[in-house]
């Protein structure tokens, strides 16, 4: 059993890359395809497909590189986790890598990047960084 859905996920991104792999899949869920659609949207990742196997959906994610095949996400990691949640307000958003990178917020307007976040002036749950 999985205690964090989300750390999974951004496991299975980083081993993805790391090993070079085309893409990798795992459980779908509407917050997970949230963050797929965010991952696309900045470019970080090419594209993602939600398919069903088995009768349970499965979110595909294909990983994007660089012309000389280096992984265009070089660090992905989790802020808030289960045993020790990290909100923030709109003002207080962290930058990641002086604005390079990329933070996402769970907030109460749904899920979006730490930019959107601060211009629509709503804090929330910083969910994890990218760069």
């Amino acid at each position: 059993m999985q205690t964090d859905p989300i750390a999974d996920m951004l496991t299975r991104i980083r081993n993805g890359s790391a090993a070079r792999h085309g893409k990798v899949e795992m459980p779908a869920s509407n917050f997970k395809v949230e963050l797929a659609r965010i991952l696309k949207d900045e470019g970080y990742v090419t594209n993602y497909r939600v398919a069903e196997e088995n009768g349970k959906p499965v979110i595909k994610l294909y990983l994007k590189y660089n012309a000389d095949s280096t992984p265009v996400i070089s660090r992905i990691e989790r802020v808030s986790k289960p045993g020790r949640r990290v909100y923030t307000s709109s003002q207080k958003i962290p930058r990641v890598i002086g604005g390079l990178g990329l933070s996402i917020v769970s907030t109460s307007r749904g899920v979006m990047t730490g930019r959107q976040a601060e211009k629509l002036g709503v804090g929330g749950e910083i969910v994890c960084s990218i760069y």
